[in-house]
């Protein structure tokens, strides 16, 4: 008995081990072990709680939501600013806040100082809201300030090129069916997700993400997702694919957590939501 509870005792230490040399290895792991239902899913692991921030309270952007796990058990999360495209609000991309937010980050969703505004301005804005949600926000013990990222639709998608050109330190990026008039992004060094779509005629692939995708550094960690059967404007309601592959994106480079590289590498097939697929795998960031 006694060398039966040393056996026991031996194991159950080893397994303590392994535990917490992953944990060491990935402190930033958040929530259950992925699988595609889960990446897909309306909501993820985490409860999700909403505060709403003033125009009138924040400067360098027009006010947003924030979009948070409500439990603090895990410790702080990675965060992401998301702009709306051109003459848009933040209501566009509303549905990417809680969707988001339910498996790990925190999340602000904002609205622009006018909605006329181009993708630089777009750009500072992005930062500007990033350094309010770390700095100022109600949620700012919540975040890891080392661990941010940006998204955008539309001419927030060019805004969120600048971000990252302007800020080398932010962990992700990703452009939804960006706009810009600067074709060329060779000074990025931010993991970067383009996401096009084959019926875009406001920002066609061809003069937008294309070349966005393709002038970004061979050596950076990239990836291209044209949408199939789908319009410039697909980002601004509820979808499975951009939802599946901003998670994953989020999740690998904001996160570290290479649990999410399955979704990503190798890379996926076309299908009937995907006219095509490009990046570098396996990823090294």
């Amino acid at each position: 008995m006694a060398a039966l509870a040393a056996l026991v005792s031996i194991g159950a230490l080893a397994t303590f081990t392994a535990s917490g040399a992953q944990a060491a290895a990935n402190p930033y792991e958040r929530g259950p072990a992925p699988t595609t239902s889960s990446i897909e899913a309306l909501r993820g692991s985490y409860a999700v709680s909403q505060t709403n921030v003033s125009s009138l309270g924040v400067t360098g952007f027009g006010g947003g939501t924030i979009y948070y796990p409500t439990s603090t058990a895990d410790g702080t999360f990675g965060a992401v600013v998301i702009s709306p495209g051109f003459t848009a609000y933040q209501s566009s991309i509303a549905w990417l806040g809680p969707r988001l937010a339910s498996q790990g980050f925190v999340v602000l969703t904002i609205d622009t100082l006018t909605t006329l505004d181009q993708p630089d301005s777009r750009g500072r804005q992005l930062l500007s809201a990033l350094d309010y949600l770390t700095e100022r926000s109600t949620v700012r013990t919540r975040i890891d300030s080392s661990r941010l990222g940006v998204m955008g639709h539309s001419m927030g998608g060019g805004g969120t090129l600048e971000a990252a050109k302007s800020r080398p330190s932010l962990q992700a990026a990703i452009a939804l069916t960006g706009w810009n008039t600067d074709k060329s992004w060779p000074e990025i060094q931010t993991p970067t997700l383009i996401v096009g779509a084959d019926g875009d005629t406001v920002a066609p692939v061809l003069t937008h993400s294309e070349p966005f995708y393709t002038s970004l550094p061979g050596s950076l960690d990239k990836a291209y997702v044209e949408l199939n059967n789908a319009t410039h404007f697909t980002p601004n309601s509820s979808d499975t694919t951009i939802a599946k592959y901003s998670i994953s994106w989020l999740k690998r480079f904001i996160d570290n957590d290479t649990r999410y590289e399955q979704f990503l590498c190798p890379v996926p097939s076309p299908s009937l939501t995907i006219e095509e697929y490009r990046g570098n795998c396996p990823h090294t960031s």
